[in-house]
Parts: C-alpha cells; sequence; structure tokens
C-alpha cells in the first residue's frame, strides 16, 4: 500500500488504521497501538466505508455549517438571565458559570437544544461582553456590592456572608 510511505501524517495515519482493521484487529487495539482515540480509528473506517480512496485525503475540520445556538431575541434574553441569580431558577449555587448558563439558557427556551459553555460565550461576544470581564457588567441587589467590587474584597463586618457574584470565573 503506497499510503504507508506517504509523507503525510494523515494519510499515513489513516492507511495504518485501515491495513490493521483488514487484519481484524478491534478499534480499542488499533487505537492503543497506534497511540491514538478509539474514536478516530472508528472514524477512519467508516469515512473508507463510505468514500473509499477519498477517505485517504485530508479534509478541512471546520464544520460545513455554523448554526448559532442563540438568535438575536435570545442573546438578549440571555443578558437579562445574567443579570438574575441562578437560585431563582432552582440551582444551589448564586455564581454563574458558563456551563450553569448553558444549562439554565436550554431549561429556560432560550436555545433549541443543550448548548455548549463555547456557545453561550459566542453569544456573549455578540453583546460586546467577555466573560472574564463578566464584574464590568453583572449588578446584585446586595448593597454592600459596589463597595466589594470596587475594594475585591468580603464585607467587613465579621461573620457576614460574601456575595460575589463573580468568585471562581477565570482573571
Amino acid at each position: 500500500m503506497e499510503g504507508l510511505r506517504s509523507r503525510d501524517a494523515f494519510v499515513l495515519r489513516r492507511c495504518q488504521i485501515l491495513l490493521s482493521s483488514a487484519n481484524g484487529k478491534r478499534a480499542s487495539r488499533i487505537a492503543a497501538e497506534l497511540n491514538c482515540d478509539t474514536d478516530t480509528v472508528l472514524n477512519a473506517i467508516h469515512a473508507f466505508n463510505q468514500a473509499r480512496l477519498e477517505a485517504l485525503v485530508a479534509g478541512s475540520c471546520v464544520a460545513e455549517t455554523i448554526h448559532r445556538a442563540f438568535d438575536a431575541a435570545a442573546v438578549e434574553r440571555l443578558r437579562a438571565l445574567l443579570h438574575q441569580s441562578s437560585r431563582t431558577f432552582g440551582k444551589q449555587t448564586s455564581l454563574w458559570t458558563l456551563g450553569l448558563a448553558a444549562e439554565v439558557s436550554f431549561e429556560q427556551g432560550l436555545a433549541p437544544q443543550q448548548v455548549s459553555r463555547e456557545a453561550v460565550c459566542t453569544a456573549l461576544q455578540r453583546l460586546g461582553v467577555g466573560w472574564k470581564r463578566a464584574k464590568q457588567w453583572i449588578t446584585s441587589h446586595d448593597p454592600e456590592y459596589v463597595r466589594r467590587k470596587t475594594t475585591g474584597g468580603p464585607a467587613d463586618r465579621p461573620g457576614a456572608a460574601s456575595s460575589r457574584v463573580c468568585s471562581g470565573l477565570p482573571g
């Protein structure tokens, strides 16, 4: 097989996978031998079964179509949702994370299907909001919030509960 001498790593790997598969090896064993993921092996085999030798040509990794998880109205509803406490939606924490925002946005019907954290982040970027800078736009009803936001510390009084909206977020 000429592909086993290819300088192209993609073609070489696919040929190794297909040869091992033709010799009767299971996908998990091929993956272990080639130090790759089992899904990679299965994808190569399925691609070959569908497209034959065309499966040896590396294609683009970019999705052919990109669907926005949130339309314009849903993005605005997402902004409003994040200005509320997540406890309002039955969550155990008051701290929003991208994962929690994705979960609640689906539960509230903002997205037609469960979305990823990246989809929430992309939607926020469309609003001109960076997640790392959420403290610039999230507000709180806590009277101590403004002071803590500017000083970056908890309330001065002993035993006061901290309600830092963005603690735990990166940056």
